[in-house]
């Protein structure tokens, strides 16, 4: 059975995350960056070509099957548009877009050229994630009647130096760089948004960040669910807790943790959600850490789509549904 062939679009930290899986389980043909060195040095190391323009790279004539995108977050809807276009799949790290349209125009450039676009939300794949997922789908909980999401993570100076990170036009903000995970489990579990109220501030990065590094949201859904989201980049010196409580007619669970690896609390009418697996270790990027690493589960997923007309894990609709709850939010809060 021929390897999925993918190129990379950036060479960056979570690049390199995405390359050493592609080599496990694919086969990784090409790698681009703006950055000369940094293509070189991924060039180098896995054996493959390597451009400094995505151009060149698309129109290079190497056989690939999927491009995955790990550039800035305003950057993913024009490099998405500009792979599809050029006929190939696309995988995009999260998030999708910064913007509604913008990832509106990347799924009507997928369905224009017949081609898959793959969206990342390694957090489902979290065990205890999945298995209060399925408890809520097997109607184990009841009705969900509210939750509180918490994310509490550190976001030093350091983090933001001589970044895009922290910029309006390429990060776009707190809640689409650190916690679109989070929001995207708000949606898979519990529904979509339909009101939004709250407050945001940048009370501890002024001068550092564009936008805000707190907030305290309340959301109404279209079923009837009200929760909260606390969040926050200021957590003093390490990030503290990513928390999912919630509260049911026949049950109540909270998964907690660092980064939703953990059940901390359960309490299920005739139901217990036991032997639960033990999960992988965060995204480890030396002064910080990100959310789960679960790109292997992604990349099995990529290459059973493709050898076994698998399902994919994150539909581009799914990534799309997160930043519209984001948009909303900000819409709200701002």
């Amino acid at each position: 059975m021929n390897r999925v062939k993918v190129a990379l679009i950036g060479c960056g930290r979570i690049g390199g995350r995405h390359a050493d899986h592609i080599v496990n389980y694919a086969e990784l043909v090409a790698v681009c960056d703006i950055d000369k060195n940094k293509a070189s040095i991924f060039a180098s190391k896995y054996g493959c070509p390597g451009f400094n323009a995505i151009s060149e790279m698309l129109k290079s004539g190497i056989d690939i099957d999927v491009v995955a995108i790990c550039t800035p977050n305003g950057l993913h809807g024009k490099h998405a548009i500009e792979s599809l276009n050029s006929g190939y799949n696309v995988l995009c790290e999260k998030p999708m877009g910064i913007s509604v349209s913008e990832c509106g125009e990347m799924i009507k450039a997928s369905e224009k050229n017949n081609k898959r676009l793959f969206a990342i939300k390694q957090n489902r794949f979290n065990p205890p994630v999945a298995a209060v997922k399925a408890a809520i789908d097997e109607g184990k909980l009841g009705k969900i009647l509210s939750f509180q999401l918490s994310c509490f993570w550190n976001r030093n100076e350091d983090y933001y130096k001589n970044s895009w990170k922290g910029t309006m036009a390429l990060d776009g903000g707190t809640l689409y760089t650190q916690f679109s995970h989070f929001i995207d489990l708000v949606y898979w579990m519990i529904g979509d948004v339909k009101k939004v109220k709250g407050f945001s501030c940048n009370s501890n990065h002024e001068g550092i960040i564009e936008f805000e590094d707190s907030g305290v949201v309340a959301l109404e859904f279209y079923n009837g669910t009200i929760g909260t989201i606390n969040y926050t980049v200021n957590s003093y010196g390490k990030n503290m807790e990513g928390s999912l409580t919630i509260f049911g007619t026949k049950g109540t669970v909270k998964i907690g943790g660092q980064y939703l690896n953990e059940l901390e609390y359960q309490n299920i009418d005739q139901f217990e959600i036991k032997d639960l697996p033990t999960g992988n270790t965060a995204n480890n990027y030396g002064n910080y850490q990100g959310s789960m690493s679960n790109h292997d589960k992604i990349y099995q997923n990529l290459v059973d789509v493709f050898h076994n007309n698998a399902s994919i894990s994150t539909s581009a609709f799914e990534g799309l549904k997160t930043v519209e709850i984001i948009d909303k939010i900000y819409s709200a809060i701002r």
